[in-house]
């Protein structure tokens, strides 16, 4: 019999995370506390947050819990494995990844002691510009109204990503139009 999964994630606590979510100055340090919530809330291994690059086709680990460094430290994931899934926005569950051979990087998976993932889509509008990926020893069990909770505000955390993103944009902006020569600047 398969054990059932207990919901652990109830209103109050979605409130907090999510009031936190749209407060939060440092979005670094966003991620990381919600990285770490994640691995407290459920008990698991370890958990990260990767953001996409659409130029190099390639995940970026940006936060991470629970992983080693020599994990951490692999190196970026490509996108072929799972990638019409990623594109679409779907979540992706490898009950064992001793079950699926085209999953990069197994060995290390295998080293750090990790048998099951999950792979959660973080988005902005359409577009999805990151995952969650949950990593544990053993199968990971999530109640359904606990993952949808999670992609709910997932999606609060891709507005955060792009937002923050828009302001280091106008900020870098700004400083290059204050650097430009007076004769520039004053349309000479």
């Amino acid at each position: 019999m398969t054990p059932k999964a207990e919901r652990k994630f109830y209103l109050r606590e979605y409130m907090a995370i999510s009031r936190a979510i749209s407060t939060y100055e440092d979005i670094n340090l966003l991620l990381q506390h919600l990285v770490e919530g994640v691995c407290r809330t459920f008990k698991i291994k370890a958990c990260s947050i990767l953001l996409y690059d659409d130029n190099e086709k390639e995940l970026f680990r940006i936060s991470s819990c629970g992983l080693s460094d020599e994990y951490i430290s692999k190196g970026s994931i490509h996108m072929y494995e799972g990638f019409d899934a990623f594109q679409k926005g779907e979540s992706i569950f490898y009950v064992s990844h001793t079950e699926n051979a085209s999953l990069q990087y197994a060995d290390e998976a295998i080293k750090e002691g990790i048998v099951s993932m999950l792979s959660m889509p973080i988005k902005s509008g359409n577009a999805v510009i990151g995952i969650l990926k949950c990593y544990h020893s053993e199968q990971i069990l999530m109640h359904e109204d606990d993952l949808e909770s999670i992609k709910s505000l997932l999606m609060q955390v891709g507005m955060a990503i792009k937002s923050n993103g828009m302001k280091n944009f106008i900020d870098n902006l700004k400083a290059a139009v204050d650097n430009l020569p007076f004769y520039i600047s004053e349309g000479c």
